[in-house]
């Protein structure tokens, strides 16, 4: 039997000294980033506006290619889409049909991927809308459906292609605050039902804290890697009381002054 050594585990998602250089006007969205996302690990990344997250994040997914560096998946390149790594953008609303129902959206994932007949497609797909509480609106219309709602279908389409690894790209951004709590614990549970690996980037410190195992901090643009703590809170995680812990204020404060000495530092640069 075939054993998987704990470091390959630990550098299951490689960055290695990832660069963006925007040919429009020469200059670089990030520079020589490099990092590691475990396997099945939680991973939150955040940085002022600007700072090349969501570039970062379009190169990891293989949408997009860096001006230097790679990305690895299990020790091999990623240069283009790949079924196990799988994206959540920010702007559900343009990442779902409004023409197609509930259930035909997420069949999409599987529609050309797959030698399943429709019903074995339908099955499955219900199964996975029901995952994320969405099984009595599958022959809904996306306009007929809350924005929570909507980002709900966009999730149940990623994972219904059971990837390894989910991207997901300020996801709960355009949500109001009580919706955002909703799917920041609906994430959770699925993340460790499923076994995933997530990569979440966010502006928001809190939201970062609350989900994830390890925060990492860009610093403005070029985006460097800053800064990266571990978040030493026991799951499963509450909304008020993880909140409230003195160690999560601890390193919300510390990671803060990062983020304020990063925009100080840039715009002194640029004065």
């Amino acid at each position: 039997m075939h054993r998987v050594e704990p470091q390959a585990l630990a550098r299951f998602v490689e960055v290695r000294n990832l660069s963006k250089r925007f040919s429009s006007h020469g200059r670089f969205a990030f520079e020589d980033v490099s990092f590691c996302v475990p396997k099945r690990g939680f991973t939150a990344l955040i940085g002022p506006s600007g700072c090349g997250k969501s570039t970062l994040l379009h190169i990891m997914a293989g949408l997009s290619a860096p001006t230097a560096g790679e990305v690895q998946l299990h020790g091999e390149p990623v240069r283009a889409p790949r079924s196990e790594l799988m994206f959540v953008f920010q702007q559900y609303t343009k990442s779902i049909f409004p023409w197609k129902t509930v259930l035909d959206n997420v069949m999409l994932a599987l529609k050309y991927h797959s030698s399943a007949s429709r019903g074995e497609l339908e099955a499955l797909c219900m199964k996975q809308l029901e995952s994320v509480g969405l099984a009595r609106y599958a022959h809904y219309h996306p306009y007929q459906l809350s924005g929570g709602m909507q980002q709900r279908v966009a999730i149940a389409r990623a994972l219904v292609r059971r990837p390894n690894v989910l991207l997901m790209d300020e996801p709960f951004s355009a949500l109001d605050a009580m919706m955002r709590a909703e799917l920041q614990d609906l994430l959770l549970g699925l993340w460790r039902e499923l076994g995933l690996t997530i990569l979440f980037v966010t502006h928001d410190l809190d939201e970062a804290l609350y989900l994830a195992e390890r925060v990492m901090v860009l610093s403005a643009s070029p985006g460097r890697l800053a800064d990266s703590v571990d978040v030493p809170l026991a799951y499963p995680r509450h909304q008020v009381q993880t909140r409230s812990e003195p160690r999560y204020l601890e390193l919300r404060g510390r990671l803060y002054r990062r983020m304020v000495e990063q925009v100080t530092a840039a715009r002194a640069q640029a004065a």
